[in-house]
């Protein structure tokens, strides 16, 4: 993603609001509240919410509009210091021990100053975002943290504490400017709150459906006014609905975007079922819907739209 050039952070609500609608997220005002606070305060931001709601985008947007380097750590069960801080290039410090030993060196210690230097290093996105950056503290996400273990976890509220990791060859990193931090968490499992102090939180929900009207309009330019309302009203309805996973802003925007490409000038019965594996991302889910359950949707979305008129 090409980047602007660095501009300050935002200095009210209403700055980060519009500096938020400026790169077409729409969000409402108490996310760009604690938004704002977090980069004022300097605080890791911890957003937590269903999958595709827009946790993610915070940090890319922000990325973008301020002009900082996006460093992203995405976790999973198992994630380890080696993939998350560092990890020394075993490879490339063999063949420089065996090339110093051909060359005539037998000063043990020497060789092994040399082979645990700085340019046998391996930086994984914590560390990256520890070194200054010209271009200002970058942004860190740390994506989906309730995918990793406890043990990680507690490795990166200690990192989180004083912005400082300790490499026992090298000695400590500690970031000059501290980067700006975005935790998410699609809650799979609680995160300890001991992280949580160290952060300010927000729960990020679905849109209500005037504001995802407005992302549909703003994403999805193409889409026609009609298909556009007719599109978030029965997505509002589903999420209504007893389904193991509703779908996300970003399956809503998907699904318009399909839409869309099929040339759909407004929904029915037959062109929701053909598509529903663009919104609905498990078979219980679109079994549920087979039958007549998408008309008797459809029949209460033309209800709440006359009744919006």
């Amino acid at each position: 993603m090409k980047q602007n050039t660095t501009k300050t952070v935002p200095t009210s609500i209403d700055a980060t609001l519009g500096m938020l609608a400026g790169a077409d997220y729409l969000a409402d005002r108490s996310l760009a509240t604690v938004l704002f606070l977090a980069l004022k305060m300097g605080r890791p931001l911890f957003l937590e919410g269903e999958a595709g709601v827009g946790k993610t985008e915070i940090s890319k947007v922000l990325s973008t509009t301020l002009g900082r380097r996006l460093i992203r750590l995405q976790c999973y069960e198992g994630l380890d210091i080696a993939s998350a801080v560092y990890e020394w290039s075993y490879a490339a410090q063999m063949i420089a021990i065996r090339a110093a030993e051909a060359g005539g060196e037998r000063d043990s210690q020497r060789i092994e100053h040399d082979v645990f230097s700085e340019r046998f290093l391996i930086k994984r996105p914590l560390l990256q975002a520890l070194e200054p950056d010209p271009a200002g503290a970058p942004v860190l996400l740390i994506d989906e943290l309730d995918r990793s273990d406890e043990a990680f976890e507690a490795f990166l509220l200690e990192v989180l504490a004083d912005f400082q990791v300790t490499i026992p060859e090298l000695g400590t990193v500690k970031a000059e400017h501290p980067p700006i931090v975005i935790i998410t968490s699609n809650r799979t499992r609680e995160i300890h709150d001991a992280l949580k102090r160290r952060c300010l939180y927000h729960w990020v929900g679905y849109p209500n459906a005037a504001r995802e009207l407005e992302i549909v309009r703003a994403k999805v330019p193409g889409i026609s006014k009609k298909l556009s309302e007719q599109v978030v009203s029965f997505v509002q309805a589903l999420r209504r609905q007893d389904l193991f996973k509703s779908p996300g802003v970003a399956e809503t925007l998907d699904w318009a975007t399909a839409l869309s490409e099929l040339d759909a000038v407004a929904l029915d019965p037959a062109t929701v079922s053909d598509t529903l594996g663009v919104l609905l991302k498990y078979q219980d889910d679109i079994a549920k819907l087979e039958g007549g359950k998408v008309k008797e949707l459809l029949d209460q979305m033309q209800v709440e739209l006359r009744a919006a008129e």
